[in-house]
C-alpha cells in the first residue's frame, strides 16, 4: 500500500512535465510567427493524500496555459504602428508628387520664360513670320507642359482612389474576421480557460487593421472586443462588423472619401478624425498635398493665360485688327454639395456659378461657401488653404457677390445646411491650349503711338508706351508738363474725343521713375515710360497708329515681353491698383520649394515615427515574444523533470514486483 502515493506522484509529475514540454515546443515552433505570444503552463501542487503514516504529496497539476501579454504595451505598439504607416505612406506619395515640379528645362517655369523670351524676338522683328511661328510654338509648348502636369496629378489621384479601394477591401476582410473570432472567443469562455491562440490572432488582426486606419478597442464582458474608428464610429461590435466603402467627396466628385454602410445610407467619415494609418495618409495626401499642387499649377496657368490674353487683346495684329486671346484655360468650377437640399423632383434648391475676370489675382485655393444664418442673403466664405481667411459677403438682388477675384452668383434660396465648393483655378491647367494658329494674328503692334512735342526743350524721350485698357476710338491725347507753385515739375493730360470734347486730368507731381500716369490712371488706355527729364512747356502727343505702320510697330510686343519680369501671379487689386504677387519664374520656384519642404518634412516624420514604432514593438515582444535560448533551457528542465518522474515510477514498479513475489512465496 505504501507504493500507491509514490505511483500517483510519478504519474502526475510525468503528465505535468509532458504538458510543459508540449507548451515549450509550441513556443519554439511559433517563434517566428507574427503576433504569436509566448505561452506557459501554470503548475500547482496537487492536494496531498492522507495515510496512517501522514500526508503524502501527489505531485503537480497543470492548472491552465497562459500567454504572455501586456495590454498597455500591445496598445502602444498598435498606435505607434498606425502613425508610422501614416508618415511612411505620405512620404512615399509626396516623393511621387515632386515629379510634377521638375527643375531645369523640363519645368513649367522654364517653359513660360521661354515663351515670354520669344516675345523679345518678336519685338525686334514684329513683321517676321518665322519669329511669329516660334512664338506660337513656344505658346503650344507652355500649354502642353501645363496639360502634362495636370495629367500627372490626375494619375496620382487615380492611384489614391485605387489604393483606397484595395485597402478598404482588406479592411472589410479584417473586420469580418475579427467578428468571427469574437464569436469563437465568446463561445470558448464557458470552458473556463482563455483561448490563447484565438486571442493572439485577434491581436494580430487588430494590429494589421491599425496599419490601415487608426482604431480604438473596448473589451466587453463576454470576451469580445469592440473596434471603433473616427472618434466613435464602430467597425466591429461584438460578433457584427460594419462594411466600409469608398465613395466620392460630397463637394468634389474627383476626390475619394470614406463612409460606413448604415443600412441603405452612408455615414461619411471625416478625414480629420481618422488619426493614423495608410488610408488616412492617402486621404490627407489627396485633400491637402495633391489639392494644393493642382491649385498651384492652376494658379500659374490662370495668371499666365490671363496676363497674356489681356495684353494681346490690347494690341493690333498684322491685319490691323484688335488682338484675340492666345490661350484658353479650363473654366472655373462651382458646385453644390451632393447632400444639399433638393425639391420633390430631385433638383437643388440653390445652384452656384462663378467667373474669374482677372486670373492674375486668383489664389491657389478652393473655397467653401455656406449661408450666414445671422444675415439675410449673407454668406460665409472660407479659403480652404487657409481656414483663418474667412469672408462675409451679402449678395445683391441678383444673388451675386465678389470675393478674392471671383464673381459669384447663387440662384435660388439655399437651405441653412447647404454648402458650395468654389474652385477658381483647379481645372485651369488641364484645359489650357494655345488657340491662335495663324502667326499673323499675334498682336505685336500698339494701337496708339506717342511722339514728342516739336518744341520740347528737356531731355525727355518715350521709353515705351504700354496699353493697359482698350483706347476710345477716334480719341487723341496730349501730356503737358508745367511747374507748380513751389517750382516743382508736374504734369497733366488732356483726352479729346472724336466729337472734339476735351477732358483734362491732373496735375500730378512728376515722379523720377518716369511712369506717366501711375495706377490706376491711364491716358486713353495707355501708360508712358518717360526716359530723361522733361521741362516745363514740354509735351507728348498720343494718337492712333497709322495703319501702314502696323507691321513695323512693336509697342504691344514689348508689353508682352515685359510680362516676364512683371508680378502677375497671385497679386492683389484694390481700386484699380495692383500690389504684391510674384513673377512667373519666382512663382514656380516657390511651388517647387513648397513641395520639396513637404517631402523633406514627411521623410523626417517617417524616420522618427518608424523608430518609435520599432521601439514600441520591441518593448511588446520583450514581454510577449519567444526567446529561443530561454525556451531551450526550459525544455531541458522539463525533460529532466520527466526523466525524474519516470524514475519514480520505475522504483514504484520495482517495489510492487518485490511485494508480489514475496506474497506469492
Amino acid at each position: 500500500m505504501g507504493a500507491s502515493p509514490l505511483m500517483s506522484l510519478g504519474m502526475r509529475a510525468m503528465t505535468a512535465s509532458y504538458a510543459s514540454m508540449q507548451v515549450t515546443g509550441h513556443n519554439i515552433a511559433n517563434a517566428s510567427v507574427a503576433g504569436y505570444s509566448r505561452q506557459q503552463a501554470d503548475l500547482a501542487t496537487a492536494t496531498g493524500q492522507y495515510t496512517g503514516a501522514g500526508f503524502y504529496g501527489k505531485g503537480v497539476d497543470v492548472t491552465t496555459v497562459t500567454r504572455a501579454h501586456d495590454q498597455f504595451l500591445t496598445r502602444a505598439a498598435t498606435t505607434a504602428k498606425s502613425l508610422s504607416e501614416l508618415d511612411a505612406t505620405r512620404a512615399q506619395r509626396l516623393k511621387q508628387l515632386e515629379n510634377v515640379f521638375p527643375t531645369g528645362e523640363t519645368g513649367l517655369g522654364y517653359s513660360v520664360s521661354n515663351f515670354l523670351n520669344a516675345m523679345v524676338d518678336l519685338a525686334s522683328r514684329p513683321s517676321d513670320t518665322s519669329t511669329r511661328e516660334v512664338v506660337l510654338a513656344r505658346a503650344q509648348d507652355v500649354a502642353t507642359r501645363f496639360n502634362a502636369a495636370n495629367e500627372q496629378i490626375n494619375t496620382l489621384q487615380a492611384g489614391v482612389t485605387a489604393d483606397l479601394k484595395t485597402t478598404v477591401t482588406e479592411v472589410n476582410g479584417i473586420t469580418k474576421s475579427l467578428a468571427q473570432i469574437n464569436n469563437q472567443i465568446a463561445a470558448a469562455r464557458g470552458l473556463g480557460h482563455a483561448p490563447n491562440d484565438l486571442l493572439d490572432e485577434r491581436d494580430r488582426l487588430v494590429s494589421e487593421l491599425s496599419s490601415k486606419i487608426q482604431i480604438s478597442t473596448v473589451s466587453a464582458d463576454d470576451g469580445t472586443v469592440g473596434v471603433f474608428v473616427a472618434g466613435g464610429q464602430n467597425l466591429v461590435l461584438g460578433t457584427t462588423s460594419v462594411e466600409m466603402r469608398v465613395t466620392t467627396d460630397p463637394l468634389d466628385g474627383s476626390r475619394a472619401a470614406l463612409a460606413l454602410v448604415d443600412g441603405n445610407k452612408l455615414r461619411m467619415l471625416d478625414e480629420d478624425s481618422l488619426g493614423g494609418g495608410s488610408m488616412t495618409a492617402l486621404l490627407r495626401f489627396q485633400n491637402e498635398d495633391l489639392l494644393d499642387a493642382r491649385n498651384m499649377v492652376g494658379q500659374l496657368a490662370s495668371a499666365v493665360a490671363s496676363a497674356v490674353n489681356d495684353q494681346q487683346e490690347l494690341g493690333l495684329d498684322l491685319n490691323g485688327d484688335g488682338g484675340k486671346p492666345l490661350f484658353e484655360i479650363g473654366a472655373p468650377r462651382a458646385r453644390p454639395a451632393t447632400n444639399n437640399a433638393k425639391d420633390a423632383s430631385g433638383n437643388y434648391l440653390a445652384t452656384i456659378s462663378i467667373s474669374t475676370p482677372d486670373g492674375t489675382v486668383l489664389n491657389a485655393a478652393d473655397y467653401m461657401v455656406r449661408p450666414d444664418p445671422s444675415v439675410a442673403g449673407g454668406y460665409l466664405i472660407t479659403r480652404l488653404s487657409d481656414p483663418q481667411a474667412s469672408f462675409n459677403r451679402t449678395a445683391d438682388a441678383s444673388g451675386s457677390f465678389e470675393v478674392d477675384g471671383m464673381a459669384v452668383t447663387i440662384t435660388g434660396t439655399p437651405a441653412s445646411s447647404d454648402r458650395f465648393m468654389l474652385q477658381p483655378v483647379a481645372g485651369a491647367a488641364g484645359g489650357m491650349s494655345a488657340i491662335i494658329k495663324d502667326p499673323r494674328l499675334l498682336a505685336a503692334a500698339s494701337p496708339l503711338v506717342a511722339t514728342l512735342g516739336a518744341g520740347n526743350t528737356g531731355t525727355a524721350s518715350v521709353a515705351s508706351l504700354t496699353m493697359v485698357e482698350p483706347p476710345v476710338a477716334g480719341s487723341t491725347a496730349a501730356v503737358n508738363f508745367s511747374l507748380d507753385g513751389s517750382g516743382k515739375l508736374q504734369y497733366s493730360w488732356t483726352v479729346t474725343d472724336s466729337g472734339g470734347t476735351a477732358t483734362t486730368t491732373g496735375p500730378l507731381a512728376w515722379d523720377e521713375e518716369g511712369v506717366v500716369p501711375p495706377e490706376p490712371y491711364s491716358i486713353n488706355g495707355a501708360r508712358l515710360q518717360i526716359a530723361g527729364v522733361p521741362k516745363a512747356g514740354d509735351s507728348v502727343d498720343i494718337a492712333a497708329i497709322n495703319p501702314s505702320y502696323v507691321g513695323s510697330n512693336n509697342g504691344n510686343a514689348l508689353a508682352l515681353s515685359a510680362l516676364r519680369d512683371k508680378a502677375i501671379v497671385g497679386r492683389s487689386e484694390s481700386g484699380g491698383v495692383y500690389s504684391g504677387g510674384a513673377i512667373t519664374s519666382d512663382a514656380y520656384a516657390s511651388a517647387m520649394a513648397d513641395i520639396a519642404v513637404r517631402v523633406q518634412t514627411a521623410k523626417s516624420a517617417s524616420t522618427i515615427s518608424t523608430a518609435v514604432s520599432n521601439q514600441a514593438e520591441l518593448a511588446r515582444s520583450e514581454v510577449a515574444g519567444v526567446n529561443l535560448d530561454e525556451e531551450a533551457a526550459r525544455l531541458i528542465q522539463y525533460q529532466q523533470s520527466y526523466q525524474a518522474a519516470a524514475k519514480v515510477l520505475q522504483v514504484a514498479q520495482s517495489i510492487f514486483e518485490t511485494l508480489l513475489q514475496t506474497a506469492a512465496g
